[in-house]
């Protein structure tokens, strides 16, 4: 294409609006306008609701997910928006039965996996999140909201999307332009749908009910177990299904998830002798909302379409178990926002957009089959071999097992991209959620907390681009032309990249649990490469492939 037809190609692409148009402003959207508007990507959130709705859901955040929190501003006002108290506790219990039965343990103690998280972990409702999300994105000048809107269309060229949008209410419509466009809408997707995306669906042919409501006395009830906040009841007749119940705050507001016969309305069924039967008492009940939701998986079969994707519950959900969707959702904004911002800016190569599908899909994949669907046939499996009425001393002996394995579950749900084309030494490996938490750094891995010499941790002095680690003396020859070696690369490419001096290694530091005298760590503080030295073709095999400039994995379809 010569130089004037490439000029007047351009001339006749529509203006743009943003850089990214987001459909839906839910915790996912908002947190991916919020990673690209900090990269000063000019960005558009499109969002169906004036308000955050009241709904107690996604309420468990990960140390993960509060790390996202901390390099997106806003950890502090997010904790302060905590609906239970600190001093209470936010840990879980599995129970037999009934919650006031014999046989309880602890569940999901996410706590016993905070030293590989710079961050501790939180809970609070989703509602409470999304305020505080939109809080900070209001502080964003390259971030624009549009709330009260529903996207009714979209539609793509080579050069960008477009996106048609009605006020609610009203019969005011416009259509707006952008390079990419992100659905974050929510199961039902529009975005999906109209970008010609397909998914794959399981159905457990399960009705299940949602109940928000009020009690005081379901809280003196259960202070018999301080520091809890959500239970959880097996019950054989549920075959594997849960009845799930969380605190909202402390003392009053509660929700509540369980499986009901099909056919089952507002009007033609119990709700309080259900929770009654649940708990294994009564007490005053006031429900505030009850809805209906059938228990499915659905996985999109990618996450790309061209210059369309979809992140959070627009590409995978699942039943609210264990607090898996909304941390998941907040990871695709973490992974797709800096990849984003790297491919405008122009230091993103070829394959890196596509590295978002290879590494969020067969980590979604493996949340789904080694961890959600598995607990529901191993939770089926055992409450049909063991009963404490039919063998008690067998029963219980399962069940101090089962409690043990519930510690061993917390460490092995560990999200990494060892298969990733886009990490170093990848070759026969593969991605998934299924891992072991490790202080040593592992290409594909996230990156674990050190504290430096300076009294600062690792985590406080990485950059918004790419990290350099450098765990030895910082004078050494060969690790100063290594270092040198990175940052010739890093410029030729305008990849921001930072060094970080780790201070000396030896026996007892914490960098020296890292194992390696460099470490590159990603924007999104997972490993990209290790080693012991670099020359300068080695720094710049390693610079590329982490931007997708030497992807080994098959790109997929630009669509």
């Amino acid at each position: 294409m010569t130089t004037n037809t490439l000029k007047q190609t351009q001339d006749k692409a529509p203006a743009q609006d943003a850089e990214v148009l987001i459909v839906g402003g839910g915790p996912v959207g908002m947190g991916l306008a919020i990673e690209l508007g900090q990269r000063g990507v000019s960005v558009i959130v499109v969002e169906r609701y004036l308000q955050p709705q009241p709904i107690p859901k996604g309420q468990n955040l990960t140390q993960r997910t509060m790390e996202h929190f901390h390099f997106w501003g806003a950890e502090k006002q997010l904790r302060a928006a905590r609906t239970i108290p600190v001093e209470y506790g936010i840990g879980g219990l599995t129970a037999h039965g009934t919650l006031l039965g014999p046989y309880t343990y602890d569940w999901l103690q996410r706590d016993l996996v905070k030293p590989y998280y710079f961050t501790a972990n939180e809970r609070l409702p989703q509602y409470a999140t999304e305020a505080v999300l939109r809080q900070r994105v209001a502080e964003l000048p390259s971030v624009q909201t549009l709330y009260g809107w529903d996207t009714q269309s979209l539609a793509q060229d080579a050069q960008g999307v477009s996106i048609t949008i009605a006020q609610r209410g009203s019969t005011d419509t416009r259509t707006l332009r952008g390079a990419y466009a992100v659905g974050a809408d929510g199961a039902r997707s529009v975005v999906r749908e109209q970008a010609g995306i397909t998914h794959t669906r399981t159905d457990h042919d399960r009705m299940m009910v949602l109940l928000v409501f009020k009690s005081h006395g379901l809280h003196q009830l259960l202070e018999r177990y301080p520091g809890k906040s959500y239970y959880n009841v097996l019950q054989p007749e549920l075959k594997g299904y849960w009845k799930f119940l969380g605190r909202v705050d402390l003392g009053s507001t509660w929700f509540f998830h369980a499986p009901v016969p099909a056919g089952t309305t507002q009007d033609n069924f119990d709700f309080a002798a259900y929770l009654h039967e649940a708990v294994g008492a009564e007490f005053d009940v006031a429900f505030e909302h009850i809805g209906f939701w059938d228990l499915r998986f659905m996985l999109a079969d990618r996450y790309r379409q061209g210059r369309v994707f979809i992140a959070g519950d627009a590409a995978h959900s699942h039943p609210p178990y264990g607090g898996y969707g909304v941390n998941s959702g907040l990871e695709d904004a973490r992974n797709l926002g800096w990849k984003l911002a790297a491919t405008l800016q122009g230091w993103g190569g070829e394959g890196l957009l596509d590295s978002y599908d290879a590494e969020r899909r067969p980590v979604f994949a493996s949340t789904i089959n080694d961890f959600i669907a598995r607990s529901i046939e191993t939770d089926r499996a055992f409450l049909e071999q063991h009963d404490p009425a039919r063998d008690q001393a067998a029963f219980e002996a399962a069940w101090q097992a089962r409690a043990q394995g519930a510690v061993g579950e917390v460490h092995a749900f560990e999200p990494h991209y060892e298969g990733s084309g886009i990490v170093w030494g990848s070759d026969g490996r593969s991605s998934g959620a299924k891992g072991s938490h490790r202080f040593e750094a592992r290409p594909g891995h996230h990156l674990a907390p050190a504290a430096l010499p300076s009294g600062r941790n690792v985590f406080e002095t990485l950059g918004t681009g790419f990290s350099l680690l450098v765990v030895h003396k910082a004078g050494e020859a060969g690790e100063a032309g290594a270092v040198q070696a990175f940052r010739d690369e890093a410029a030729s490419l305008g990849l921001p990249l930072t060094v970080v001096d780790c201070g000396p290694g030896g026996q007892g530091s914490e960098p020296e649990r890292y194992g390696a005298a460099l470490i590159l760590v990603r924007p999104d503080q997972f490993v990209a490469w290790v080693g012991a030295d670099a020359s300068a073709s080695g720094a710049r095999q390693a610079l590329q492939r982490s931007v997708g400039a030497l992807a080994v994995s098959p790109a997929l379809a630009a669509g």
